[in-house]
């Protein structure tokens, strides 16, 4: 019941970070990426406010022996960076440019904002059933 509400709360506190910030305005996000156009500088601060927060996390982090709601901490085991690494970013840049939202903003959206937000968590979910298809066709040749 603790882990579920704690689950909960950090939910909430991410899509009212989300929302208060806007990062749900498929609008301001392309004038925030539009540094040749009509540029908004606004979600530049929104970026360094969760570097900062992020940046005391990982402080926390190492300090404790086990998170508050798990028996372990699940961190990635590598820091290699490899073509899928750069072919993942590139294809989450360009998603992000050309819809103006990314998958966290989108899921929010679909409450407030759902014509712009479901073709884009519709395609979202799409690649992500077809990654283990792709991964176990490689696997297989």
């Amino acid at each position: 019941m603790r882990k579920a509400a704690l689950i909960m709360l950090s939910g909430t506190l991410f899509g009212a970070g989300l929302a208060l910030s806007g990062m749900m305005d498929p609008a301001r996000v392309r004038g925030f990426l539009d540094i040749f156009g009509g540029w908004d500088p606004t979600l530049g601060f929104v970026m360094a406010g969760a570097i900062a927060v992020m940046g005391i996390a990982w402080w926390v982090q190492r300090r404790m022996s086990a998170p508050i709601a798990n028996a372990t901490f699940h961190l990635p085991d590598t820091q290699r960076i490899d073509g899928r690494l750069i072919l993942g970013a590139a294809l989450f840049g360009a998603g992000w440019g050309l819809a103006g939202l990314c998958p966290g903003p989108a899921i929010a959206s679909l409450i407030t904002n759902i014509v712009p937000a479901a073709p884009f968590v519709a395609a979202m979910l799409a690649g992500m059933a077809l990654f283990p298809l792709i991964e176990r066709c490689k696997g297989a040749s």
